[in-house]
């Protein structure tokens, strides 16, 4: 573990002391995971404690456990995955929170924490159907607004029934039965005797 690391490590410890549930260091990055109830209060103490000062959420996403490993994983289903950065002392931290309840998944917004969280907490709530208690907007940002269900969920159907598309003779959003039919494509390959001119 490199230096920086191991200061941030122990600042970690001294200072969330019992609401650190694992604190793992693995391919030279630095994961702190921590429960739901305590996630909002960490990430604030994360952000504001002059020892720590991560100023800066860079990325957020959802994660969908039920397949890892393949399967043998016990636990929550759905987690949310924070990447934090302290420019003031050049370190980056992973932080991870489960989700209590895999049937309806829920955790605290981090959006009054740091704002650039909106849009990573939509997509999360898009893609995975992860509810964020507190935040302000939060609607479908990458698929339609009618849209059913969550993509990125290792349940969910890899071809649907049901396709959208732009009428023009209609002038709107139009959804119809997929028309598109299964088929294996064989590659075309060209072979060429003096390619690239050797």
């Amino acid at each position: 573990m490199s230096q920086n690391l191991e200061i941030l490590a122990q600042q970690i410890g001294a200072i969330l002391g019992e609401r650190v549930v694992e604190l793992k260091n693995a391919l030279g990055e630095l994961t702190l995971t921590v429960r739901a109830a305590d996630y909002l209060e960490v990430a604030t103490t994360l952000r504001d404690h002059p020892e720590l000062k991560l100023e800066q959420l860079i990325d957020l996403c959802g994660v969908d456990y039920s397949d890892y490993g393949n399967g043998g994983r016990e636990g929550p289903r759905f987690a949310v995955v924070s990447h934090l950065l302290s420019v003031s002392k050049n370190w980056r931290l992973r932080l991870k929170v489960f989700a209590a309840d895999d049937d309806f998944p829920c955790v605290a917004s981090v959006t009054p924490v740091w704002n650039s969280a909106n849009w990573f907490e939509r997509e999360a709530f898009d893609m995975y159907g992860v509810i964020f208690d507190g935040h302000n907007d939060l609607r479908r940002i990458l698929t339609d607004y009618g849209f059913i269900g969550h993509p990125m969920r290792k349940d969910f159907p890899v071809s649907g029934h049901v396709e959208m598309r732009y009428d023009a003779e209609q002038k709107r959003v139009v959804y119809q039965p997929v028309t598109i039919e299964p088929r294996e494509i064989t590659p075309r390959i060209i072979r060429e005797d003096k390619y690239g001119g050797l």
